[in-house]
């Protein structure tokens, strides 16, 4: 089985800067350089032959590239306890209509279509039961605001559980102009 999803990687300057934020709050969980994505669909685990279908109706998608920016932090919680810290990523539009691209070339090919809002992020921490007191650190990276950077591709990559979390594997690069490369060996 492979467990998958599609995101963007920001890049290394931009990745460079939220490792840099990483710090200062009891109990987060990290991520590592490795881990940095902006994930614009989760799909979970499939088997080769729907991976293979994954990947070639990923290929048949085009969008006409466009600039982000990592702006603000923030907080997702489930029933009241925080488990994620979160940098943010505007303008939310065009990632919006990626995410429907992407979503609808998934539904296809026989998967359910995203249930979720898609609010754009790239997540920077995780927690286990408790989360850490993450007002200072909420407070001191508010007025995160870096430079823009060119989303012209997003990636397929499976997600392999290890006993430090997750390890992300790139499947196939998608251009913005339909060119792919997909691979799954």
């Amino acid at each position: 089985m492979h467990r998958l999803f599609v995101a963007i990687r920001p890049p290394a300057d931009q990745r460079a800067h939220l490792l840099s934020l990483m710090d200062g709050v009891d109990g987060a969980r990290w991520q590592s350089d490795d881990q940095l994505h902006l994930t614009l669909r989760f799909i979970g685990a499939v088997d080769r032959h729907r991976a293979n279908d994954i990947a070639d109706a990923l290929g048949a998608i085009r969008f006409a590239p466009f600039d982000v920016h990592l702006t603000g932090v923030g907080a997702f919680d489930r029933k009241g306890v925080v488990d994620t810290l979160w940098a943010g990523v505007k303008p939310r539009d065009p990632l919006a209509a990626l995410h429907r691209k992407i979503d609808r070339a998934c539904v296809s090919i026989g998967l359910s279509p995203e249930s979720r809002a898609y609010l754009p992020h790239v997540t920077l921490a995780r927690f286990g039961r408790s989360g850490g007191l993450i007002d200072p650190f909420l407070a001191r990276h508010a007025a995160l605001n870096r430079a823009p950077f060119r989303v012209d591709r997003f990636t397929l990559f499976e997600s392999r559980l290890g006993q430090q979390g997750a390890i992300y594997h790139a499947i196939a690069d998608y251009l913005a102009n339909g060119a792919a490369r997909p691979s799954l060996d």
